[in-house]
C-alpha cells in the first residue's frame, strides 16, 4: 500500500516538465523502477525461495528418518 501510495505520488514528477525536470525525471523513473522491483522481489521471490529450501529440507528429514527407521534382519 505504502509503496503504491509512493509510486503514485511520483508518477507527476516523472512524466512533469517545467523548471528542473531534467534532473528530477530520471530520478524518479529509477526511484518507482526500484519500488517496483523491490516490491516484486519482496512478494514473489523471496516467498518462492522460502517454499523451495523447505521442500529440500524436508526431502532431506524423510531420507535421514527412513535411514533411521531401517531394520537389518538377519538372515
Amino acid at each position: 500500500m505504502t509503496t503504491l501510495t509512493t509510486i503514485l505520488g511520483l508518477i507527476p514528477l516523472a512524466i512533469g516538465g517545467g523548471e528542473g525536470a531534467e534532473a528530477q525525471a530520471p530520478l524518479a523513473t529509477v526511484v518507482i523502477g526500484g519500488l517496483l522491483l523491490s516490491t516484486l522481489l519482496t512478494l514473489v521471490f523471496i516467498p518462492v525461495v522460502y517454499i523451495t529450501f523447505d521442500r529440500i529440507s524436508m526431502g532431506i528429514r524423510n531420507k535421514v528418518t527412513k535411514k533411521k527407521n531401517t531394520v537389518v534382519h538377519p538372515q
